[in-house]
């Protein structure tokens, strides 16, 4: 039980309409047996159901809710940032609307956080996901472990406790195109995991497809690894390399061959293949300068419609 501390847990809701009462049922039921001094900060990121009537009716009964909408999808770390900016807790949990993320995992995070620990992130050692995203999951996290310039933990998503001192760092930082559990081993501190199963979708389907997580993939690897714009040069340094390799080849070739084929198909694979280099090397330098393109602009993170906190039966705003 925590005595002189306070907890704030922000949610991301996203198409989860069916997940809102038993996310807040199972969220009261743990906080409250942790601590009188909580708040849930639930970041409607204009889900396109019934979300936000669901939320502002709960809010109503329960003072410690406070519901952002957005005016529009900024995507989850954008709303987990939204929620970031009025947390007034002590320590800080983020974790999906899906219920994918169980709240039971919470003390767990408070105990290592009281024993010491700046961030308590959540590992997932196993999915509730078809054999193809286990597989996937796993090498992607993997791949970016080694990619990654700074030290980003296996199979850990956003599903995290930080402390005040970690937030107010994220909240500092100007970049947009945010990736949280990056920026969050970027920051450093002291930070351990707590490994958990994560629990397949409480209601309604994912909205996640293939591509969606390839282009989070792409995120997190270009956001956090120079090593793809390393290999520019490296696969420059090869092909220059067998070029001249070819060259001495059909020199060769030709002192002892005088008549010898001139060889067009050999012309054309090298041709294709050089082709097809140059087309990589500008879709990866494409990749960074989009996010620079993004970063330039400024624009802010994102834009809140409403705010709803009540009290006494009154809306008051809540940041």
């Amino acid at each position: 039980m925590l005595t002189n501390r306070s907890l704030s847990v922000i949610v991301a809701c996203y198409r989860d309409e069916g997940s809102v009462e038993e996310m807040l049922r199972r969220l009261t039921s743990v906080l409250g047996g942790i601590t009188s001094n909580y708040e849930i900060i639930y970041v409607n990121d204009a889900s396109p159901d019934n979300a936000e009537a669901v939320l502002v009716e709960a809010a109503r009964r329960d003072p410690h809710l406070t519901v952002i909408s957005h005016a529009r999808n900024f995507g989850s770390q954008n709303a987990f940032s939204s929620g970031m900016r009025i947390a007034r807790g002590d320590g800080v949990v983020l974790m999906d609307g899906d219920l994918q993320d169980p709240p039971e995992m919470i003390p767990a995070f408070v105990e290592k956080w009281l024993g010491g620990y700046d961030v308590v992130y959540g590992v997932r050692v196993k999915r509730k996901e078809s054999p193809f995203r286990q597989i996937a999951y796993k090498i992607f996290y993997r791949v970016f472990h080694q990619l990654a310039y700074v030290d980003i933990p296996l199979d850990a998503g956003d599903f995290a406790l930080m402390d005040r001192k970690v937030v107010d760092v994220l909240n500092t930082l100007p970049e947009r195109d945010r990736f949280l559990r990056g920026l969050r081993a970027w920051a450093g501190f002291k930070q351990t995991g707590v490994p958990y199963v994560r629990a397949a979708r409480y209601a309604g389907e994912s909205t996640n497809s293939l591509w969606d997580n390839i282009r989070w993939a792409k995120k997190g690897i270009f956001s956090f690894s120079y090593k793809p714009l390393e290999w520019i040069s490296y696969v420059a340094y090869g092909v220059v390399g067998l070029t001249a390799l070819a060259m001495l080849y059909y020199l060769i070739r030709y002192l002892i061959l005088p008549d010898a084929p001139p060889g067009w198909m050999t012309l054309m694979m090298v041709t294709l293949f050089f082709g097809g280099i140059q087309m990589l090397s500008l879709s990866i330098i494409g990749e960074y300068l989009a996010r620079l393109f993004e970063e330039v602009k400024q624009r802010p993170l994102f834009v809140i419609k409403d705010v709803y906190h009540f009290q006494n039966d009154e809306e008051n705003p809540a940041g």
